[in-house]
């Protein structure tokens, strides 16, 4: 029962090393956001069906639509919290 504890351990961080959204215990809440807003936004330009009922409910081109999930990836939680210097 322990090794089995111990090699699912092993295998997580593996899979945390190799994967980028799956986190780590040092990863920000903007961080962890910003990387399920990107993986979203992928999802969506990857299936086409999906991309082509935003455009048709947004009454805008494919085009328009892909271009503009492409642009909320670069920041897709806005600009990134001021980091807070600890006071040692």
């Amino acid at each position: 029962m322990a090794a089995d504890r111990q090699n699912i351990n092993k295998s997580w961080d593996h899979i945390q090393n190799k994967y980028v959204g799956t986190g780590h215990s040092d990863m920000t809440k903007f961080e962890w956001a910003s990387n399920q807003h990107r993986d979203t936004a992928a999802s969506h330009i990857g299936h086409y069906d999906m991309l082509s009922y935003f455009a048709v409910a947004q009454n805008d081109s494919i085009g328009r639509v892909r271009y503009q999930l492409l642009e909320k990836m670069l920041q897709p939680c806005g600009a990134p919290p001021a980091k807070q210097e600890d006071e040692s």
